[in-house]
């Protein structure tokens, strides 16, 4: 039964944060003077390093010895260092224990199917049995040497007492639990209880301290003197004994950004009123990064004692993107994030000024998805060296094969210094040293140590080893360092506690974020840690209150939180109810609520006349049916793709989409025809031919078939229902002549010579010849109605007629003499069948096209207006529709 503590300090002005170290240092000067013990000779332990400090400034005013003021652990560091793992034993290295505890369960038959049945599952036991052991161990550390035994004797016999299902996770538990207690090292720690100290002093605060009662418990069996200081008193009872001296307040925010603002305002307003340093309570990371960056707007110097994981710093993703990259199932989007990196600058470099914006503008052009689909022949001339540069850098850790953790960190460190990358990573102060430090790339592992052991016996294959790379940057922390004067420290809810700061503000006091507890390992429920000994849900959130309460101590604390997550309400934390009744019990009414320190200011709406824009004197050079229609479509788009060039960045997406259906069928009947027409006699069949056509173009196109198999099916339904369409199409006499036709053509050359520069280039899909002449032809897989809409119409039209001009105009300047001239839409993904769309008489239409296409391109030049009409289909999907802000007009559709 644990002793009550002999003296607990009231929760009021009496013993405030800023005399809360007075108080302690008087009480226990006097306690060691009554009983005549010499105080140079005493220990005083107290929760936290943060503490130290302030309780040694607060014994140098009484002028008198001051006993040995420590933690448990710095006391025992001081003592002498700890045992270094050896090979297979607990590191408390997430990651190296992690593979450590592969090997322990490559010995298990079970295990093993385990991890040939499902990998998956495999890994994730690895991780909760590293998480059980230890949880088991830190457990055990904490109780004297004498009475450790027993606590490993009765967690035997409490798992193996355990019936029912989980199976497998009674066995891993059970390895869990021999793996923690086979270890022969004594914790630092057990070095504590050989000390004999004129007396032990403990000052308890945020709950009990499980290793302090067992070293107070011990000293008193040995005739030791102990006195034990409380600082907890239960939250209901806050304000039993006198008011605290906070200034209390408490906010309701709408959402995420209104919480992150308040309390970015609420920290402003402490530090205009003089409370500084504020502690900034860590109870959301998300959120308090975006608080931290508006703080750093207004220059505010922070601390933050609990820093972010590695692998969110910016070196920590430039590795990752490196070895995302080497995986040979790589995308191409994952191999440009690598070389955009200044990872890669080298590279970069050599390939020459340019290369890898022309290598990514090349790529999202073709479509290029995968790097097995990356054409080096298709490439510019610096893209390709790029290219070929890259491939060659990494080719070692696409090696393939298993290797040991030491070797892949081998050929990691080689690549490093190969592409220049060591230097780089190393000078990025936020992270790059502790980046190579963790990894092992700038340290070696104590000779016969467990890292050293894990490193040289551990084999993994290429993902396993950027996993374990993965998790050991997830595992480490970064602390960024303080930026001027401290004013602001970041700081977890326990080491906030008793400590000198002006004010406290906690972000997230809802039900959500501040009141639930991180639960135990997996493998252990709550009722089984609670006859073993490990801490039970209850009692973190008894320790959770108590920490909560100590936040009272300070002269003023600002509670905000979020009253609704999306469109769901959100309850405000047990812990703020819990104080709220508490004030109401001592007759001081419910909790106040902040004063928004910003001034409000109502800004007027102002909607926007509809965009326009001018260009005297400038039109594009060359000119498409695609720019045609979005002249016509919209003057303003026109001008902000055509004369302004913005273009939006095509997504390179893995997973094949319609617009990947329609290139390769449009490549496929390309090859079918042209080799039809060129090997008539070759014996194969047109359906044979067409597949085979199907087939290489898949290849060279690198599509996955996988990903492909619903356009196959499409496509199998598509070859009977071709086949028969172009075998009525001979009968009428008509046969293909050409496909894939560039024309460039200057059909303003002899008019106005503002326009005489002017081009329009295209490329027809197919031409026919037939009894009535010839016939330009457009694939499509789109909708037949659609196309039937769009000709019905013809002056509408623009494509047939663009790409008429083009054949018209081909013909002047081949010399050829005109010919009858049609053209049409080929439907080819109509599940009616295969049907062509006539666009009747498209010479006249198209004589008509370049009439009124040069009229607009002469008011252009000219200097007329290019406004923003804003009317049908055309803005639904406009990728200008930011730029002409069409959603702010006056009249504007909401």
């Amino acid at each position: 039964m644990v002793r009550p503590p002999d003296e607990t300090f009231a929760l009021d002005a009496a013993h405030a944060n800023a005399v809360f170290w007075d108080r302690l240092a008087e009480r226990a000067a006097g306690w060691l003077e009554a009983r005549g013990l010499p105080a140079r000779d005493a220990v005083l332990l107290l929760p936290f390093a943060q503490h130290l400090a302030p309780a040694r400034r607060a014994w140098m005013k009484l002028c008198r010895w001051q006993p040995r003021i420590e933690t448990t652990h710095s006391l025992a560091s001081a003592l002498g260092p700890s045992a270094l793992p050896q090979a297979l034993q607990l590191s408390f290295d997430a990651a190296i224990d992690a593979l450590a505890a592969r090997q322990l369960l490559s010995g298990q038959s079970w295990a093993q199917a385990l991890r040939q049945e499902d990998p998956r599952a495999f890994e994730a036991a690895v991780l909760r049995l590293v998480e059980a052991a230890h949880a088991l161990a830190r457990a055990a550390h904490l109780l004297s040497p004498a009475s450790r035994q027993a606590f490993w004797s009765q967690a035997r016999e409490t798992v193996a007492a355990q019936s029912g299902a989980g199976q497998l996770e009674r066995a891993l538990l059970l390895v869990a639990l021999e793996w923690a207690a086979s270890d022969p090292r004594s914790p630092a720690t057990d070095a504590l209880f050989d000390l004999r100290p004129s007396a032990w002093l403990h000052l308890q605060a945020g709950g009990p301290d499980l290793l302090a009662q067992a070293l107070l418990a011990s000293a008193e069996a040995a005739g030791v003197p102990c006195l034990r200081l409380s600082a907890d008193l239960p939250l209901d009872e806050a304000f039993s004994h006198g008011r605290p001296p906070a200034h209390l307040e408490q906010a309701l925010c709408d959402d995420f950004e209104d919480l992150a603002q308040c309390s970015a305002a609420s920290v402003l307003d402490h530090l205009r009123s003089g409370r500084a340093p504020v502690a900034l309570i860590a109870q959301d990371r998300v959120l308090l990064r975006r608080v931290r960056a508006l703080l750093e707007r207004q220059s505010v110097g922070i601390s933050d004692e609990t820093g972010w994981t590695l692998a969110t710093t910016a070196p920590a993703a430039q590795l990752m993107a490196l070895l995302r990259a080497a995986r040979r199932d790589a995308t191409v989007d994952e191999w440009l994030a690598w070389l955009k990196t200044p990872l890669a600058a080298g590279l970069c470099e050599r390939a020459g000024s340019g290369a890898l914006s022309v290598l990514e503008a090349r790529c999202r052009q073709r479509g290029w998805s995968s790097t097995t689909s990356v054409r080096d022949d298709r490439l510019p001339p610096t893209a390709a060296r790029l290219w070929t540069l890259s491939r060659e850098a990494v080719a070692t850790l696409q090696a393939g094969g298993v290797r040991s953790l030491e070797d892949w960190l081998d050929l990691l460190k080689t690549l490093l210094k190969r592409l220049g990358a060591e230097e780089r990573l190393a000078a990025q102060p936020a992270g790059g040293p502790q980046l190579l430090d963790a990894l092992w790339l700038k340290r070696s592992p104590w000779p016969g140590s467990a890292h050293e052991a894990v490193l040289k016996e551990t084999t993994l294959s290429a993902s396993e080893f950027t996993a374990w790379v993965s998790a050991t940057l997830e595992a480490a922390q970064y602390v960024p360092p303080l930026q001027g004067e401290l004013q602001v420290m970041i700081t977890p809810l326990a080491r906030a506690m008793l400590r000198p700061f002006g004010a406290v503000v906690l972000p997230g006091a809802d039900a959500a974020t501040l009141g639930p507890v991180p639960a135990g390992p997996v493998l252990v429920s709550d009722a089984l840690a609670r006859q073993i000994g490990l801490p039970t849900l209850e009692d973190k959130r008894d320790a959770l209150a108590s920490q909560f309460t100590q936040l009272l101590r300070a002269p003023a604390v600002t509670l905000l939180r979020c009253a609704h997550r999306g469109s769901e309400p959100l309850a405000a934390s047990p812990l703020l109810d819990r104080l709220d009744l508490a004030r109401q019990a001592a007759g001081l009414g419910p909790l106040p609520l902040w004063r928004d320190p910003r001034v409000e200011q109502a800004i007027p709406v102002t909607l926007q006349r509809r965009a326009r824009a001018v260009a005297p004197g400038r039109l594009p050079a060359a000119l498409s049916a695609s720019a045609v229609e979005s002249l016509r479509q919209c003057p303003y788009q026109f001008f902000s793709r055509m004369l302004l060039g913005l273009r939006e960045v095509q997504e390179l997406d893995q997973q094949a989409d319609k617009r990947d259906y329609g290139t390769w069928l449009h490549a496929v009947l390309h090859q079918f025809h042209t080799e039809r027409l060129a090997n008539p006699d070759d014996g194969l069949s047109d359906e044979a031919r067409l597949h085979h056509a199907a087939r290489t173009q898949m290849q060279l196109l690198a599509l996955s078939e996988a990903e492909f198999l619903p356009f196959s099916a499409s496509f199998a339904r598509f070859v009977p229902a071709y086949l028969a369409w172009l075998q009525d199409q001979a009968a009428q006499g008509h046969a293909f002549l050409q496909g894939e036709v560039d024309r460039e053509v200057h059909p303003w050359r002899d008019g106005d010579p503002a326009l005489a520069p002017v081009r329009l280039r295209g490329r027809i899909d197919r031409i026919d010849e037939g009894p009535q002449g010839r016939r330009l032809i457009d694939y499509k897989t789109g909708s037949l109605q659609t196309l039937k809409d769009k000709v019905s119409d013809p002056l509408e039209d623009t494509q047939l007629a663009v790409y008429a001009t083009l054949m018209q105009a081909g013909d002047d300047a081949a010399g050829q003499a005109p010919a009858a001239l049609h053209a049409a839409y080929l439907a080819l993904d109509d599940t009616k069948g295969i049907a062509a769309v006539e666009h009747p008489d498209v010479v006249r239409t198209a004589a008509e096209l370049v009439q009124g296409l040069g009229d607009d391109l002469l008011a252009i030049h000219r200097g007329e207006a290019l406004p923003a009409l804003g009317e049908g289909v055309a803005c639904e999907y406009c990728d200008m529709r930011g730029l002409c802000r069409r959603d702010d007009w006056e009249g504007a559709a909401p």
